[in-house]
């Protein structure tokens, strides 16, 4: 089916990202997976390509009439390569927009610069111990001292979370308050009484580093708290659809990989008629689900995706990236049935993009209330 969604200019980036892809990260890819994280050389060269910069001011770095398309170009070149940079993702589609939207000028010109350069990264630290994603039941405490806040407290399950300089912290400035006492500080990495915790071992995803981060009267400036004090649950929110969005892209990317791999994997068409049925369904599913997430982002690019929407997309393509890597997987037998293969890798890294982000569970709940149910 031809798309419609991306125009002339978007075709000129991915000619881009795909020879950055082939020739700078698949080599260099293995290592990542034993390191657990991308090299810094990575996030250099990711900058200096204009990939960090996409929907920054151009004046801080930003890639000219970048928009998140451009993200999602990057997203299926990835997926085509059967790798798995969730990282990437978390800079550019996660964090990037709290400092567009929410940053002081000063705050911006300070940090966006290193961001769109590789300098810096970044990461959202939401999930607690005793928490997880519920947000209103978090107890990282950040207690206003004069022109400081103290912070104390751990996050987990923090992506980037063993290679950021620059985090977003989500802490409580009002105990009293629940979701209406949230605010978001910038944690610089250096800052004394910041420390990482372990770098958590995952099935999947062996590139791309989930650290603990712990905070012990930790002194954070109010200059660097991002918008009105307790106001980030607000803030927050606002960025869910994209983050959705953004998983749902990289599913359907995934998929769509998977099942190239499958059908080139059986060869001709001297098969037998089952494998010809199980593919010729996966094509169906995958083609479906590329219309209903391209409709996703040009809902988005027009400023009108809402949150029930992105969690329409969300659901049906990351169980769609679910049904069809296990069916490839039955398909191809127990050749691709190794953490080596690429429809092996896809099944161990696809799994949490029915986890995080919001589970199926919390996307059927959003959906079920636009619906008055």
């Amino acid at each position: 089916m031809r798309r419609t969604v991306f125009g002339e200019q978007h075709e000129q980036f991915r000619l881009l990202v795909r020879e950055f892809v082939l020739d700078e990260i698949v080599p260099e890819y293995p290592s990542w997976q034993e390191e657990g994280k991308p090299s810094r050389r990575f996030w250099h060269r990711a900058g200096e390509l204009g990939i960090l910069g996409i929907g920054a001011p151009p004046e801080h770095g930003g890639l000219p009439g970048s928009s998140f398309l451009h993200s999602a170009v990057i997203t299926e070149e990835i997926q085509r390569a059967f790798l798995a940079l969730g990282g990437l993702r978390v800079h550019t589609d996660i964090c990037m927009p709290y400092f567009h939207r929410y940053a002081d000028h000063a705050q911006q010109a300070r940090w966006i610069p290193e961001l769109t350069s590789g300098t810096a990264v970044p990461a959202l630290a939401l999930s607690e111990p005793g928490a997880g994603s519920d947000l209103k039941a978090m107890s990282t405490r950040a207690v206003r001292v004069g022109d400081h806040y103290v912070v104390n407290g751990a996050k987990t399950f923090i992506s980037n979370g063993a290679a950021a300089d620059l985090i977003i912290l989500a802490v409580k400035t009002d105990p009293q308050a629940g979701k209406n006492g949230i605010s978001l500080l910038v944690v610089e990495s250096d800052t004394p009484g910041f420390q990482r915790g372990r770098r958590l071992d995952k099935l999947g995803l062996k590139a791309q580093d989930l650290a603990e981060l712990s905070f012990t009267d930790m002194r954070v400036p109010v200059a660097n708290r991002l918008g009105e004090e307790n106001n980030g649950f607000t803030y927050l929110t606002a960025n869910l659809a994209q983050e959705r969005l953004s998983i749902a892209v990289n599913s359907q990317a995934s998929a769509a990989a998977v099942l190239d791999h499958a059908v080139h994997a059986v060869g001709d068409t001297r098969r037998e008629q089952h494998t010809k049925f199980e593919l010729a369904s996966c094509a169906t599913e995958v083609a479906a689900g590329q219309a209903l997430a391209d409709h996703g982002l040009l809902e988005h690019e027009a400023g009108t995706l809402t949150p029930a929407d992105a969690a329409m997309v969300k659901l049906y393509c990351t169980q769609l990236q679910g049904r069809v890597t296990q069916r490839c997987l039955q398909v191809l037998g127990p050749r691709a049935y190794r953490s080596s293969d690429p429809v092996g890798q896809a099944v161990l890294d696809g799994r949490v993009s029915r986890i995080y982000g919001g589970s199926d569970e919390v996307m059927k709940i959003i959906i079920s209330q636009s619906l008055g149910l």
